[in-house]
């Protein structure tokens, strides 16, 4: 009787994984090590997930040998296996993770790719790292059998545009965990040497808490690392450059980390922090859930990378936490409602604020590095943590109209005489706000005002500020008064009582613009310009109600025409006749221009420019 042979299938990739596929196989990236770093983070992750899972069902570890991960090289066949005995993965799994459903992160790999000049560096940020094995090996076979099961299944590929799966054989079948066979290509052969391999392990994988044997051609197996959870060893132990391999390896990064925070807490509850800002923008910084990516273990056990130790606004930081207390069998319902959990939030929170704020007193270069990669999140907490919303501005760092980078202790140090608020304005561009008429009382006087352009901007200033005493107080919204802080000498000319009739110019403007705005008033920020818009004092700004608008979310609110009865324009006004209706027109939609918006009706303004332009011309003729 003969055996039959086992059913072979062969499947399609999915559209994005083929084209991932496509740049890996013909790939000309100068980090080829990646692909060697990325199958020992995965083992390490298959091994977390073995022993999580084996709380609760200790069935699953079978034999009871330790989880570990082993490296073979043959020269003879020149393969490269990668093998451990995790948690392993079934025929279904195979499928999905290797194959037909492309991972949250490759649709954004592939759109980063085409900006990025060696997308080495950006292949661990977005969990795509199996893929990157095909940048050294012409085909892969990957063996697994899921942990308790009793079938085990084979994917191969060769990069092309599918893969087979089929039963595995029983020789080749693992009793659990996962074995990947690389079959290298003729150029990536050093990877079968032995220090090669090591310095490799050495670089990117010392700290995985796994043991990585590498396995001699005589078949002889010796551990190359450490395998030690760096964040509970004592401070006094480690040296900068184990940091940046414990952070590297931690987070999946090729950057050097701009701030580590590694300690340890005692007292009513105990753990283990190791925590790491990195130095430039990982791609899911704004990815609409806000998670974070600090990792929870219990007693070196890992838990899960979803447990929110951190709130929202410092989702950027990478590293662990490592509680000596919580029970190894939390649910993630608990989670989300355990006491010491929130406590240790709290804790760690306030710990990472200090450390940021140590930084900028004594090390401003790395803190600028924070800042300038995550200053823009940094500042939704201003919005969100009222707690520490006085520190989260202490840190956060303004261009302004007296240089970059200044701080609002800079800024009230240098108040002006008799200064009593911290002046702002938000738009959409430096350069517009530089040259927005709103500025020029205060440039006049010498006042420094922050310009603000994320977009976040617009919601943190809506709510009630002050810092050190001072109110915050935007320049697009509500009353200014400057009264009482003297011109500068080369202005005090602009202090002259202007001869219109500010009752007469104003009763003209409300009789031709009607409801296109909700009121007309004499201005305190405009030396030289004639016009500008404003919001009222209660509402959203005017930068905010944009914004709103854009999401269908405006509530629709008129603006404010401040006018300059200085300038000629709006001094002519009572005796304009027949162009009064144009002049008053123009002053609205010329505000709009210089606030970045267009006339409501961008014909009709043409018009009525044409025709003021075509009256001055006929006067100037003789």
């Amino acid at each position: 009787m003969t055996t039959a042979e086992p059913t072979v299938e062969t499947q399609p990739f999915q559209a994005e994984v083929s084209e991932l596929l496509h740049l890996m196989v013909h790939s000309v990236y100068s980090e080829t090590d990646i692909f060697l770093r990325e199958l020992i983070s995965n083992a390490s992750d298959a091994c977390d997930k073995l022993r999580y899972e084996a709380i609760a069902n200790p069935a699953l570890m079978g034999d009871g040998e330790a989880p570990n991960i082993r490296i073979i090289p043959n020269k003879k066949d020149g393969t490269l296996t990668i093998a451990d005995n995790g948690i392993g993965m079934d025929r279904q799994e195979l499928i999905d993770n290797l194959g037909t459903i492309a991972r949250s992160g490759t649709r954004s790999f592939l759109a980063r790719m085409k900006e990025a000049k060696d997308g080495a560096g950006l292949i661990g940020q977005f969990g795509v790292g199996f893929y990157s094995a095909f940048m050294v090996a012409d085909r892969i076979v990957v063996t697994s059998r899921r942990a308790g099961a009793q079938e085990a299944s084979t994917w191969s590929s060769s990069g092309g545009s599918g893969f087979e799966i089929a039963p595995a054989g029983a020789e080749a079948a693992p009793a659990r965990g996962t074995s990947i066979v690389l079959h290298l290509k003729a150029d990536a052969a050093k990877y079968l040497e032995a220090f090669e391999i090591e310095r490799v392990v050495r670089s990117y994988s010392d700290n995985i808490q796994f043991p990585i044997e590498l396995v001699a051609e005589e078949g002889e197996a010796r551990q190359i690392n450490s395998a030690s959870a760096l964040w509970q060893r004592p401070k006094s132990e480690l040296k900068a450059e184990d940091y940046a391999q414990a952070y590297k390896s931690i987070a999946g990064a090729f950057d050097e980390p701009a701030m580590t925070l590694h300690y340890r807490a005692e007292g009513r509850y105990s753990y283990a922090v190791l925590l790491f800002a990195p130095s430039t923008k990982p791609f899911d910084l704004f990815d609409p859930e806000r998670k974070g990516k600090v990792k929870l273990y219990v007693r070196r056990v890992f838990i899960t990378d979803d447990a929110d130790l951190l709130p929202g606004y410092l989702r950027f930081m990478r590293g662990v936490i490592d509680s000596e207390d919580l029970p190894l069998n939390i649910s993630r319902e608990m989670l989300q409602n355990n006491p010491q959990l929130v406590q240790i939030r709290k804790a760690v929170t306030g710990r990472v604020i200090g450390e940021m704020e140590t930084l900028a007193e004594k090390q401003p270069e790395n803190f600028g590095k924070i800042w300038d990669a995550f200053g823009l999140v940094i500042k939704e907490g201003i919005y969100e943590d009222f707690e520490r919303r006085e520190k989260l501005l202490a840190l956060s760092r303004f261009t302004t109209t007296s240089g970059e980078k200044r701080s609002l202790k800079q800024y009230v140090a240098d108040l002006k005489p008799n200064q009593t608020e911290i002046y702002f304005l938000v738009g959409d561009s430096i350069e517009r706000l530089k040259s927005n008429p709103k500025l020029e009382s205060a440039a006049a006087r010498g006042i420094e005002v922050l310009l603000l352009t994320d977009p976040v901007d617009a919601f943190w200033t809506s709510a009630p500020l002050d810092f050190e005493g001072k109110p915050l107080k935007s320049l697009s919204q509500g009353d200014v008064d400057f009264g009482l802080i003297p011109l500068l000498d080369e202005h005090k000319k602009e202090e002259s009582r202007p001869d219109a009739d500010e009752a007469m110019v104003i009763a003209v403007i409300k009789s031709h613009l009607g409801d296109r705005v909700s009121d007309v008033r004499l201005s305190q920020r405009l030396t030289a310009s004639a016009s500008c818009l404003v919001a009222g004092s209660h509402g959203p700004d005017r930068e905010l109600e944009r914004l709103l608008a854009r999401a269908n979310r405006g509530v629709g609110t008129k603006p404010i025409l401040e006018i300059n009865l200085r300038h000629p324009l709006v001094a002519s006004l009572p005796q304009a006749g027949e162009a009064a209706a144009d002049l008053s027109f123009l002053l609205l939609e010329q505000a709009q221009i210089l606030d970045g918006e267009l006339p409501d009706d961008p014909a009709a303004f043409a018009s009525r420019l044409n025709r003021l332009v075509a009256k001055g011309l006929a006067k100037a003729q003789p």
